[in-house]
């Protein structure tokens, strides 16, 4: 395409153009250290952020992390959840999955309308597992029809297999 221009030729290039209505912005904010804000323990200044964030249509990201829920909100301020869950590749990681899926079902009867749900861990093979377990609990608790992906993969024969 760029063999058909010279150099010195003015050329229009567009770069990223998305429409307003189109943009999704998502924060995920969370104090481990006291702020000058204090966000977190301070309600009238949670409010105001979360108000800050509903009249901006910004999702507000929830982040799950094994022996630091005391860090956990559970305020949405748009109508899709986006979910950060971080795993502790401990047995206790399935029945916090479980709660999720409670959680996500009384949201869905409320009105929510998109989920985002992010798993991770310290190890990450494990990851693969938990997402499926979870993916198969959400085909089976609330009727989702998702794939569920494969878990394991063949042993690789090579260097370049």
């Amino acid at each position: 395409e760029l063999k058909k221009y010279n150099i010195n030729d003015k050329i229009k290039v567009k770069v990223l153009e998305i429409k307003a209505e189109d943009q999704k912005i998502r924060v995920g904010l969370k104090q481990t250290l006291p702020d000058p804000l204090d966000w977190f323990n301070d309600k009238k200044v949670a409010q105001e952020l979360f108000h800050l964030l509903e009249e901006n249509n910004i999702a507000n990201v929830l982040v799950d992390t094994a022996g630091r829920r005391d860090l956990m909100h559970m305020r949405l301020t748009t109508n899709e959840a986006f979910i950060r869950y971080v795993g502790a590749n401990h047995p206790s990681d399935y029945p916090r999955l479980d709660d999720w899926i409670d959680r996500l079902s009384s949201w869905i009867s409320m009105g929510l309308e998109h989920i985002h749900f992010f798993v991770h861990q310290n190890m990450e093979v494990e990851s693969p597992l938990l997402s499926a377990y979870f993916i198969k609990q959400l085909n089976s608790k609330l009727g989702f029809d998702l794939h569920i992906p494969k878990t394991t993969l063949p042993p690789q024969k090579g260097l370049f297999d």
